[in-house]
């Protein structure tokens, strides 16, 4: 018996469903299956892209600038149908830069983050004119070697340990002893360099944390960051034009979970807008958003290959688990695992429901896609869905383990 009283997953009620299948990109589940022509995939629907952003935009100041930080889904159909819905694409890597600059994103609305950047994709940084993000005192004389080689200023921006966490956060991005950016007491040395060598400075990343569902935690960080940016600028050697006050915005993956509520988060940006019109009137402020833009218009898709009942418990053996979906089998950074919110995709509502576990084909216990959870009665042929998925999924996981066939992913 399922305990009714126990935390459940929030609804998924951004998706749809027809005839008692899961609706994706306007094709039901089966159709679209059958379109990919092959399984485990993953899917990603335009509509509920498009659907985030303009929620966004309407809670947000039109002042604050959306950022894509594409570590999230790094796909190249997505990320250029992103670079026409938001403001700028933030990169880790010179893979993913390419991967921004081949979707036609403004290198002038590209920057480039990372705690370890090795000397060409610096010089790459320079080349393409996209913002540096500098996060060590060992990349301002690269820069300032790459500007001198190619006759052009590095444009770069100081990402700042601050010294205050995101409470609440899944993981902590600044506060304390961390590789990503530099502490708040060499910020002043790092803008000195900068000033000497003309590099052309334009600003300041403050990236707390992420996977926050609390907006007064999120709040609060922004309220820090720009106050601790506000300090800074009095040491920067020109005007602040760039103030990226990071994201953190989470989505509820785990029972018991619920939505981020955007309406504090768009007054408290509205006063900083406000504020920052009168303190930094050059500066544009940025929120950079992975996860929250794209991570629940996303499923995968995997096909039951076998039924077997071990002991009274039903398993649901399917083709894809944890090397496709890393973070749905809870080994991408789950202390304690909890299941996604998932599905029978071709049997949605179905009255007859059974306790049972979907797991992957690997030889491995590890490769748990849902544990022991409340699903229509499935057979082989069946499709098991995880929803949340649009984000921290294939590029996330470790496909060629155990040598099976890589994911498909699409965009509809």
């Amino acid at each position: 018996m399922i305990n009714k009283q126990a935390p459940v997953h929030a609804p998924m009620s951004q998706w749809s469903t027809h005839d008692g299948q899961l609706v994706v990109g306007s094709l039901p589940l089966t159709t679209l299956a059958a379109r990919v022509g092959s399984t485990p995939f993953y899917a990603v629907d335009r509509g509920l892209l498009k659907a985030r952003v303009g929620e966004l935009r309407a809670a947000l100041p039109p002042q604050v600038k959306l950022h894509y930080a594409m570590k999230a889904n790094p796909m190249p159909a997505l990320v250029q149908f992103m670079a026409g819905l938001v403001e700028g694409i933030d990169v880790a890597s010179a893979g993913e830069l390419k991967v921004a600059l081949d979707a036609g994103a403004d290198p002038a609305e590209i920057s480039f983050a990372g705690p370890g950047k090795r000397d060409p994709e610096l010089l790459q940084a320079v080349a393409a004119g996209v913002l540096v993000n500098v996060e060590s005192a060992r990349e301002l004389p690269v820069l300032a070697r790459a500007s001198q080689q190619l006759g052009l200023p590095a444009r770069v921006a100081v990402r700042v340990n601050p010294d205050f966490e995101l409470k609440g956060s899944g993981m902590k991005m600044g506060g304390g002893p961390k590789q990503f950016g530099v502490d708040v007491d060499v910020v002043p040395e790092l803008l000195a360099f900068a000033a000497r060598e003309g590099l052309a400075f334009e600003g300041f990343h403050l990236f707390a944390g992420s996977q926050n569902l609390k907006a007064e935690s999120i709040c609060e960080a922004q309220a820090k960051s720009y106050e601790l940016a506000l300090r800074l600028a009095e040491g920067a050697p020109a005007p602040v034009k760039f103030l990226n006050l990071g994201g953190g915005f989470g989505i509820p993956y785990f029972p018991g979970e619920q939505r981020l509520d955007l309406a504090p988060i768009g007054a408290n940006l509205a006063a900083l807008v406000e504020r920052a019109a009168r303190e930094m009137p050059a500066a544009h402020i940025v929120i950079e958003l992975g996860r929250y833009l794209v991570g629940e218009a996303g499923v995968y898709v995997t096909r039951i290959v076998d039924r077997k009942v071990s002991r009274g418990q039903v398993f649901l053996v399917c083709d894809g688990g944890l090397n496709h979906h890393l973070s749905a089998s809870g080994n991408f950074g789950q202390v304690v695992r909890k299941n996604y919110p998932a599905a029978i995709g071709n049997r949605m509502g179905a009255p007859d429901t059974e306790v049972a576990s979907a797991v992957g084909p690997l030889c491995t216990p590890l490769d748990l896609l849902a544990d022991r959870m409340e699903l229509p009665v499935a057979q082989v042929g069946d499709l098991v869905v995880i929803f949340q998925s649009g984000a921290y999924g294939a590029s996330a996981s470790p496909q060629a383990f155990l040598g099976h066939p890589h994911v498909t992913e699409v965009l509809v």
